[in-house]
């Protein structure tokens, strides 16, 4: 059996993992994930008997229970270089032996589920909805350094992108991963739209927006907009989703994307006081995770 050195299983003096500093017994099951660290809290409100809060950089980490369900609320950041950290902390947590450095004989399965905000690329995906990232689609990159990934992959959705979007970024590949079905059929039910994502590798030039630099295919956002496949409209733009849903599906987890529209890229409208939108998602989710 493997034994896992140091310099790839990073642990702290205390014992815990090195970005988020949790141990393996401060997670739950059910895992619900968020970029901004100021949310945890906001989140971690509406849980009772909190048995850990933990902040490290922009990792920061409650555990408790709502209505007798074991929750860890943990935060991200931004972006899928992210995503790559803490998905992979997460199940080392639930996976590995940290005294043994050795990967456990039984397989934990965790639950994840991304609660963000988002800008939508259709009109009849407005601002103040909510949509399921069905499938999404990564820009980052992330994926392509683990095997195996065209076993988790949609390679016809993604050759269709290529062809659809007369894709001009040299170097940048679009992957196309399914959220766990299970899932989306679980949080997303029949009030939340399940859409398409992408999951773009920045928030200016990847998204479509130019300040001073010029775009290499200013176009590309009206092409994503009219794309479609096998019915599939693209629905909104973030920044994590790809990479959680592709690291997940290999490492045999349930992961889905959730996000609050904010801001419409159709119409250029922008709703900066979404908080109240935002938590109506929230409190869905903690209903039905």
């Amino acid at each position: 059996m493997r034994q896992i050195p140091p310099s790839e299983l990073i642990l702290n003096a205390d014992g815990s993992i090195f970005h988020l500093h949790l141990k393996p017994e401060h997670l739950a099951g059910r895992v619900i994930l968020t970029g901004d660290p100021a949310r945890v809290p906001l989140i971690g409100e509406y849980l009772e008997n909190r048995e850990c809060d933990v902040a490290n950089r922009e990792f920061r980490s409650i555990t408790g229970s709502y209505r007798g369900k074991r929750i860890t609320v943990v935060s991200h950041g931004i972006g899928c270089d992210n995503i790559d950290i803490v998905v992979n902390e997460l199940d080392a947590l639930a996976n590995i032996d940290f005294g043994q450095r050795t990967v456990k004989p039984v397989f934990r399965r965790l639950t994840m589920v991304r609660i963000g905000t988002s800008g939508s690329l259709q009109p009849f995906v407005p601002v103040g909805s909510y949509v399921a990232a069905e499938r999404a689609v990564g820009l980052d990159g992330v994926i392509y350094f683990y095997r195996r990934s065209e076993e988790v992959r949609d390679l016809r959705f993604e050759e269709a992108l290529l062809r659809q979007l007369e894709w001009q970024c040299d170097g940048v590949k679009p992957y196309v991963v399914r959220a766990d079905a299970s899932l989306v059929e679980q949080i997303a039910r029949d009030d939340i739209r399940r859409g398409v994502t992408i999951a773009a590798n920045g928030f200016y030039g990847p998204q479509g927006r130019a300040l001073r630099l010029p775009l290499r295919d200013p176009a590309l956002n009206a092409k994503i907009g009219t794309f479609e496949y096998e019915g599939c409209r693209i629905t909104n733009f973030e920044m994590e989703s790809s990479a959680l849903s592709g690291l997940s599906a290999l490492m045999g987890h349930r992961a889905l994307t959730v996000c609050c529209i904010i801001a419409g890229r159709v119409d250029h409208r922008m709703n900066t006081s979404y908080k109240d939108h935002l938590a109506g998602l929230i409190e869905k989710t903690l209903e039905r995770i």
